[in-house]
């Protein structure tokens, strides 16, 4: 659900990075972070617990252009990772245009992935959406380290409805962007339609 706001000409998209827990979604945003300018950013606000943390902060990538003279901003939010923070999960979900769900390709975590991600649809549905017909991409992260699925295997699990995915490896920054434009476009594609 954008936000439009006309004083400064700007349509405000809600993109969510959700997964279990440990899997990438806050390195993926302190990478963004990191590599935008800071003049299209806003400040990374970080809202921790004891054992998690929740990232968000906006950024405008003028590269993607305008739509109906508006430029777009992208809020990017973490959730925390662990079933123990549901009731910050689905307030985070409010409002959200765009879910990347950051899979974690080592063997030993499957049923976490295959946990969050059915919360995932369950926690989107409490608030009347539908994850397959929201802008929506899977990440596989951790390509780099050993004992990985293969991409075959954690499509077969992860992704039967054959979303775009990308594999990924968010601590040296592969796969991250091409991750976030793909959301991103997804969302824009939604907004020219009048979603």
């Amino acid at each position: 659900m954008s936000f439009i706001n006309y004083a400064s000409r700007e349509i405000n998209c809600k993109i969510v990075y959700y997964g279990p827990g440990l899997c990438g979604k806050t390195t993926n945003l302190q990478f963004v972070y990191q590599k935008t300018a800071p003049e299209a950013r806003g400040k990374m606000i970080s809202l921790a617990t004891e054992t998690e943390r929740t990232l968000f902060f906006d950024f405008l990538p003028l590269s993607l252009g305008e739509i109906r003279g508006f430029k777009t901003r992208f809020h990017l939010y973490t959730v925390p990772g662990q079933v123990f923070y549901d009731a910050s999960r689905k307030l985070i979900l409010k409002g959200v245009d765009g879910v990347v769900f950051v899979a974690d390709s080592q063997e030993e975590r499957i049923d976490a992935n295959i946990e969050s991600l059915e919360n995932l649809r369950i926690n989107l549905k409490e608030q009347g959406y539908d994850l397959d017909k929201l802008p929506y991409i899977i990440q596989y992260n951790k390509r780099d380290l050993p004992g990985v699925m293969s991409v075959d295997e954690l499509r077969q699990e992860l992704n039967p409805t054959n979303v775009p995915e990308f594999e990924a490896c968010a601590t040296s920054g592969e796969g991250v962007f091409e991750t976030l434009k793909s959301v991103a476009k997804l969302i824009l594609i939604d907004l020219k339609k009048g979603k």
